[in-house]
């Protein structure tokens, strides 16, 4: 059986791994997300997974969201 990633070492996460890493809520994850031109989402056909990297660069540079 594989081993399970901790989701710090993880480089993409789901929206609810995002939400409970960060304290943000899955719905305004999901309209961050939304923005076009979203450097932290990735695209997997219609599964969305955030670059968890760039998503705390992107909340490193906002006062507010």
């Amino acid at each position: 059986m594989a081993e399970k990633v901790p989701i710090w070492n993880k480089a993409m996460l789901t929206l609810e791994e995002a939400a409970s890493y960060t304290g943000i809520g899955v719905n305004k994850l999901r309209d961050l997300s939304n923005v076009e031109g979203c450097n932290f989402v990735l695209w997997n056909g219609s599964r969305r997974l955030l670059k968890r990297e760039k998503l705390l660069a992107y909340l490193d540079n906002h006062y507010s969201i």
